[in-house]
């Protein structure tokens, strides 16, 4: 029995760790960008040992930094870069929304909506078919990057290192179309870049067919990718080709929503 009672006191200690460490990153604000531990003691009610460990883990993790002048600690790039990504990600399906439900429509199949997040997809928004045998992916679902096509256009416009990352995890088989030759896919992604969408030929599963189109920001980034999703038997080989327009319009008309101007792209790359 005693080691029954330990275990949810155990558990406790945890969370109230965790929760204490939220309660410490939440305590500043514009009006206080900057306290120090005996401030932060005082407003948690917590003593200042323990705030200072909080704190020190924080600051490992980028959570929180230090001022080397006066020792008071303020917020974390970290905390920046994950409330960029959740903007981005809020963005992009707010201004989806319209050409997800239009191309739904015409193309009659399953719209999907997805990021790159930890070196695979992401599925952040599904429109399914209403057709009886149809693609079904789970919201919040993820896929392998490598055989997928939202996956293939998203890690084509990646920086090497995050392909080599993908690679170095493992590229493993789902049917005998799947790439698992690094040289190979590295090739793939080169294709992906000069048509401009991806392809999924049965990579992750047989009897279905998808075409992925990038979605850019306003820096010209690819932030997002979007695919429609249908069985061979009504996504034939002709029938790619005939999606390829609409998906890629769609993704371009997405990408104009959210600041990308072609033009203004190219001038910025050809700055840097």
């Amino acid at each position: 029995m005693e080691r029954t009672a330990k275990k949810p006191r155990a558990r406790r200690l945890r969370l109230s760790s965790v929760a204490n460490a939220l309660r410490l990153a939440k305590s500043f604000s514009e009006a206080e960008p900057e306290m120090g531990i005996s401030a932060l003691a005082a407003r948690l009610g917590l003593a200042k040992s323990t705030v200072h460990r909080l704190a020190t883990t924080l600051v490992e993790y980028d959570m929180l930094e230090q001022n080397a002048e006066t020792g008071k600690y303020r917020l974390g790039l970290a905390l920046f870069e994950l409330g960029t990504l959740v903007r981005r990600k809020m963005d992009v399906m707010n201004e989806a929304q319209a050409q997800i439900h239009a191309l739904a429509d015409a193309t009659g199949e399953t719209l999907q909506l997805a990021i790159l997040d930890h070196q695979s997809v992401l599925y952040i928004r599904i429109r399914e078919s209403r057709l009886a045998v149809r693609m079904s992916t789970g919201l919040g679902s993820r896929a392998p990057a490598h055989c997928t096509s939202v996956g293939k256009v998203l890690l084509a416009y990646q920086p090497a290192e995050v392909v080599e990352r993908v690679i170095e995890a493992g590229l493993p088989r789902f049917t005998d179309n799947t790439i698992t030759d690094p040289a190979r896919l590295r090739e793939e992604l080169a294709g992906v870049r000069l048509r401009g969408y991806a392809i999924d030929d049965e990579e992750i599963e047989v009897g279905l067919r998808c075409i992925a189109a990038p979605i850019r920001d306003h820096s010209g980034s690819v932030v997002a990718a979007i695919s429609v999703a249908a069985p061979v038997q009504r996504m034939t080989k002709k029938a790619v080709q005939s999606t390829v327009l609409p998906v890629t319009a769609a993704a371009e008309a997405i990408s104009r929503r959210l600041g990308y101007l072609p033009s203004l792209a190219r001038a910025r790359a050809l700055a840097e």
